[in-house]
């Protein structure tokens, strides 16, 4: 979206004084296709609190396990999903300085983001940068804090490193593929299909394993000779052994999740005798721990963006209309990249 939408927001004649707003509920815990949109009143805005358009709302493969119950926080029923959000600000409350009527923002929220409208705390948002659209800014955050965070707290990258990142076509693994070419690294992407990797190669790789036609552990001494310097793994299952397999001496192996559904169990001999390390990286439950740390991880990531240095992925995009299908494809993973919704 372009600033024309912010144009469009500030002439508005109700401005600030929406009355109704369409809202994702979940009433039971049956998958995707159970949510509906309603339309609901729109709250009060307290004073210390500001009013959110929300313009893009990020879907992530969370929300979808969100709505079937098998997420380890179950809220109670009904709620709305989603925890990505990027709007303009309509309303201020009289006890809310530094943030001023049409500014764009974005916020990661927990819960609450497929709604046309939201009520947050200013240090709950953030300013986003001219360079990116509303969708953008909506799907960026958690992504690339995670990337972030891992190769830059949990871990420090060196010039020239060799990384692998397992299901790369995935937000979080097209993330940590910018990152890591902007902290000098070389990236190899793993993947399931031609497409997903064509996709990583166009996004920074510098070279491509795709793990469903070939060895993985093979391929990547072949390309490196002799290992990689560090495994980023968000999938799970068996790719992550063939991940620590295939690290060089003193490599560390960062386990990000478990998106195909399998917590692997690794080979303790694998770690213990080429002095490799096994390195968790669960950076929400960081931020939320750590909320003046997180901050800065934010404002070094929307510092790097503004200077060009990283790109987000421009998502794919849904009308909240197609709120169960586009959630049905994340869950099918027919989805490479990112998407959102959109109001």
């Amino acid at each position: 979206m372009t600033n024309s939408a912010v144009d469009q927001v500030l002439s508005c004649s109700n401005f600030g004084s929406v009355k109704q707003m369409r809202t994702v509920i979940c009433q039971e815990l049956s998958g995707p296709d159970g949510l509906t949109i309603e339309n609901r009143p729109s709250p009060q805005c307290p004073p210390g609190q500001v009013r959110v358009a929300v313009k893009a709302s990020g879907l992530n493969y969370v929300d979808a396990l969100f709505t079937q119950g098998r997420y380890q926080i179950k809220p109670p029923l009904p709620f709305t999903p989603g925890s990505e959000i990027a709007g303009v600000i309509t309303e201020a409350g009289s006890s809310v300085e530094g943030w001023s009527i049409g500014e764009r923002v974005s916020a990661s929220i927990g819960l609450g983001g497929y709604s046309e409208e939201v009520l947050l705390n200013p240090t709950q948002i953030v300013r986003v940068p001219t360079r990116l659209s509303f969708e953008q800014a909506a799907t960026m955050i958690q992504s690339y804090a995670t990337a972030w965070f891992a190769l830059t707290r949990r871990t420090q990258v060196r010039p020239g490193e060799w990384i692998v990142v397992l299901g790369a076509a995935g937000g979080v693994g097209l993330a940590v593929i910018d990152v890591a070419k902007s902290l000098g690294a070389n990236v190899i992407a793993a993947a399931s299909t031609t497409e997903k990797l064509s996709l990583c190669s166009r996004r920074g790789a510098d070279a491509a394993i795709n793990y469903s036609t070939e060895d993985l552990k093979s391929r990547v001494r072949e390309i490196t000779r002799g290992g990689a310097n560090k495994v980023l793994d968000p999938i799970g299952g068996t790719l992550c052994e063939q991940g620590l397999r295939s690290l060089d001496v003193n490599g560390q192996l960062m386990i990000i999740g478990f998106a195909s559904g399998d917590i692997p169990s690794i080979p303790a001999n694998q770690i213990l005798l080429r002095n490799r390390d096994v390195i968790g990286v669960d950076w929400g439950a960081w931020a939320m721990a750590n909320p003046a740390e997180n901050n800065q991880v934010i404002d070094e990531i929307l510092a790097t963006v503004s200077t060009g240095t990283i790109n987000p992925i421009e998502p794919k995009s849904y009308p909240v209309e197609q709120v169960n299908a586009a959630l049905n494809d994340l869950l099918e993973r027919r989805v490479t990249g990112k998407a959102c919704l959109t109001f």
